[in-house]
C-alpha cells in the first residue's frame, strides 16, 4: 500500500485551535467484517488491533471526570470489541449520549443476532454507512451482497423504531462518493434518498451525512496506483472555503485510537499525527483527566482540505448549507 504521508505533510492549511470538548471519539479497533474500497481506517476481517479492557474502562473514566456529552464510538466495525456492549451500557448509566457507526451488515455476523435489539434498548444513536441506494453502486464500493444485507438490516431497525417519528431512536445515513469527487449537495441528496429508500423498500430514517473521501489510507493509495493523487488534490484546493473552518469536528472532538492514544481526529489517527498538549511523550487518554485544551493548536497537513472542500465534511456531515 502507498503511504501518502509523505504527499501531504508540507501544507499551507491555515492554523486552527481548539474549542471546549465535547466529543470523544474512540476507535475501538480496525477489525470489520468488511473491507471497503473508501475506507480510511483500512479495516478488515484481517486485522488484528482491539483496545484493551484497561482502556476502555478508561474511556469510561474520562467520560464521567469530564462530563463529556457525546461517546462516538467507531472502528472497524466497533460491535466486534468484547467490551463493547459494557462500555455501551455503562456509558449510558452516566447520561452520556453514544453513537454507534455502524456498517449494518454487521446485524447479520454471528454473535449479532439480538445487536439491534441491544442497540434499541440502550437508545443508542445509529449512523449508519450507506453509500448510494443504488445497490449496483453499494457492491461496487462495499462487496457484492452488501446492499441486500444493508437493507434487510434497516428494515429490522425500522421495525424497532429506528428513524420513526417520535420514537428518539434516531438512525442517520453516511453517503461517501464512489470516487475521487466531492460529495453533492447534503439537502438535495438526503431528499433523493428519503424517496427512493421509502419507495422501493419502505425504509425511513432521519437525515443523511455527505461526507468526502479523504486521500489517506486505502483511498488514498488507490488514488496513487490511478496516477488521480495530484488531481483529487488539487479538486480539494480548488474549492477550499473559509467559512467551513468554524464548524470543523475537530475542534471540539478528540479521537484516541485502540491503545488510548490522543489525536485531534481520526484521518490524523490513521496518519500518526498524535495530539499536541505541550508534552513531550505521546498524549494519552489518561492526560485528558487533568489537561486543558482550549486554545491548543490543531495538527494540520494538506489532507485537511477535504474537510473544508465545498460544503464541507465531519463526523455529523456537511458544515454548510
Amino acid at each position: 500500500m502507498h503511504s501518502t504521508f509523505p504527499l501531504l505533510r508540507k501544507t499551507d492549511f491555515p492554523a486552527i485551535r481548539r474549542k471546549s470538548l465535547e466529543t470523544l471519539q474512540v476507535n475501538l479497533g480496525y477489525r470489520c467484517n468488511q473491507t471497503c474500497v473508501h475506507c480510511h481506517v483500512n479495516a478488515g476481517p484481517n486485522r488484528i488491533e482491539m483496545m484493551d479492557a484497561a482502556t476502555v474502562d478508561l474511556v469510561l473514566e474520562v467520560l464521567r471526570a469530564r462530563r463529556l456529552a457525546t461517546v462516538d464510538l467507531t472502528g472497524g466495525a466497533p460491535e466486534l470489541h468484547p467490551h463493547f456492549r459494557r462500555l455501551v451500557a455503562e456509558a449510558r448509566a452516566s447520561g452520556v449520549r453514544v453513537i454507534d457507526r455502524c456498517n449494518l451488515t454487521i446485524l447479520f455476523e454471528p454473535g449479532q443476532e439480538d445487536l439491534a435489539e441491544f442497540l434499541a434498548a440502550q437508545r443508542v444513536e445509529v449512523i449508519a454507512s450507506l453509500p448510494c441506494y443504488s445497490a449496483e453502486n453499494v457492491d461496487r464500493q462495499r462487496g457484492a451482497g452488501v446492499f441486500g444485507k444493508s437493507i434487510s438490516a434497516l428494515r429490522h431497525l425500522n421495525s424497532l423504531g429506528y428513524g420513526l417519528p417520535d420514537t428518539g431512536l434516531v438512525l442517520h445515513l453516511v453517503y461517501n462518493p464512489p470516487g475521487p469527487f466531492l460529495p453533492p449537495n447534503q439537502e438535495r441528496l438526503e431528499t433523493d434518498y428519503k424517496r427512493e429508500l421509502y419507495a422501493h423498500f419502505g425504509i425511513v430514517f432521519n437525515q443523511l451525512f455527505t461526507l468526502a473521501n479523504m486521500p489517506i489510507q486505502r483511498f488514498g493509495s488507490t488514488l496513487i496506483s490511478k496516477g488521480q493523487f495530484a488531481d483529487y488534490m488539487r479538486l480539494l484546493k480548488d474549492n477550499f472555503s473559509a467559512a467551513n473552518l468554524e464548524g470543523l469536528m475537530c475542534r471540539s472532538l478528540v479521537s484516541v485510537d485502540w491503545q488510548g492514544h490522543l489525536h485531534d481526529c481520526d484521518f490524523n489517527q490513521m496518519l500518526g499525527l498524535p495530539l499536541k498538549l505541550g508534552v513531550s511523550s505521546r498524549a494519552h487518554l489518561r492526560d485528558l483527566l487533568h489537561a486543558e485544551l482550549v486554545g491548543q493548536p490543531i495538527v494540520v497537513a494538506d489532507h485537511c482540505y477535504g474537510c473544508t472542500a465545498g460544503q464541507g465534511s465531519s463526523c455529523g456531515g456537511a458544515l454548510a448549507a
